[in-house]
């Protein structure tokens, strides 16, 4: 069985086929949204950084929004790969009461986020001089900006009338807002032209800055007065950047560890099977995703998502879970194996954009 398949975009593939799969190659990691789906990707997350980041020495921006910004806070601590286990076992086993309020489940956020963290993994990020970490927000005007949840659900509305229209439109509810240890205004070009705030991730402003990027409307709260950001309601980045639409890393290729071998621009663009992430957004980049027979052979023939919270008592969810969390290190060891072999640029394909 193949764990992993991969795909690249045209300059990506050129470049491999040209100077081999070296770590050399990639100036940016990319971590979408997508909550547990992230599961199936933790054996990969354990060795990309621990070992095959390890074999080099230049700079890379870790870029994530929602989960992918969770995994950048860990992938950007000293050690990794502990960061990531303490991720994912505290997350799959979270446990809500029966009809959980969002406070409830922002309290548990903020408690995952401590223990994701660690001792000293606030002051690890912001001094990692090699690996610099982007977390992706969005900032919230008009009604969506409300707690009240009938106004908020009233925005979303709003919202998604916009984004249906057209992507453009959908800045009219929110502002993308990027939270760096280090800010690069060059960071990427938008073709959707979003306007951007860039800020500082300080001691006082990393956990609150990670809790907003994940706060998905309706379910957690919102974030407000996030130190050294402009006043406002801040949520879940992957409104904006769901699995980014956006050209990264000019001057190198990007990885981007996947759960689906199609991104998806923005989160009101799930429904939209003819909303498809632009071409030049995926020209430099690398995509390793589980591969359909993978897939076929986890519990229920499915990665995991929200729904299951819904649909599985607690036991049988976070078993599941974690049967998925283990099983994903099959993923891990098959990069590995490819990279050391050389396999790696033979079993390349084409990204394929189109959701239809």
């Amino acid at each position: 069985m193949h764990y992993i398949d991969i795909y690249a975009g045209g300059r990506a593939e050129k470049s491999i086929q040209q100077k081999g799969f070296t770590p050399e190659l990639f100036k940016a990691f990319l971590g979408a949204s997508g909550g547990p789906k992230w599961f199936i990707l933790a054996g990969l997350d354990q060795v990309i950084f621990p070992h095959f980041f390890s074999k080099s020495t230049h700079k890379i921006d870790v870029i994530g929004s929602s989960a992918g910004a969770f995994r950048a806070a860990c992938l950007t601590q000293s050690d990794p790969k502990a960061a990531i286990l303490r991720l994912a076992n505290r997350y799959s086993s979270t446990v809500y009461s029966e009809k959980p309020t969002s406070r409830e489940i922002t309290q548990k956020g903020y408690e995952l986020l401590l223990h994701m963290m660690g001792d000293n993994g606030v002051h690890e990020v912001l001094n990692n001089e090699r690996f610099n970490a982007h977390f992706f927000v969005a900032k919230c005007h008009g009604l969506v900006s409300s707690e009240k949840r009938s106004s908020q659900l009233a925005g979303l509305m709003v919202a998604g009338t916009r984004n249906l229209v057209s992507r453009q439109r959908l800045q009219k509810s929110f502002t993308r807002t990027v939270f760096s240890t280090r800010p690069k205004h060059d960071l990427f070009v938008d073709p959707d032209k979003f306007p951007t705030e860039f800020c500082h991730l300080s001691e006082t402003n990393l956990l609150d800055s990670l809790m907003a990027s994940g706060s998905i409307p309706l379910i957690l709260d919102g974030v407000t007065k996030i130190q050294g950001a402009a006043p406002g309601m801040y949520r879940d980045g992957g409104i904006i950047d769901y699995h980014f639409d956006l050209r990264l890393a000019q001057d190198g290729l990007v990885l981007f560890p996947h759960f689906y071998p199609t991104p998806t621009p923005g989160w009101f663009d799930k429904g939209l099977k003819n909303r498809n992430c632009k071409p030049s957004s995926y020209d430099n980049v690398l995509m390793i995703c589980p591969s359909a027979e993978f897939v076929r052979s986890l519990p229920y023939q499915k990665i995991p998502d929200r729904k299951d919270f819904e649909e599985m008592p607690a036991d049988q969810r976070i078993a599941y879970w974690q049967t998925v969390i283990d099983k994903s290190q099959k993923m891990g060891d098959e990069f590995l194996k490819l990279i050391d072999s050389g396999e790696i640029v033979s079993r390349i394909k084409p990204i394929q954009l189109s959701r239809k």
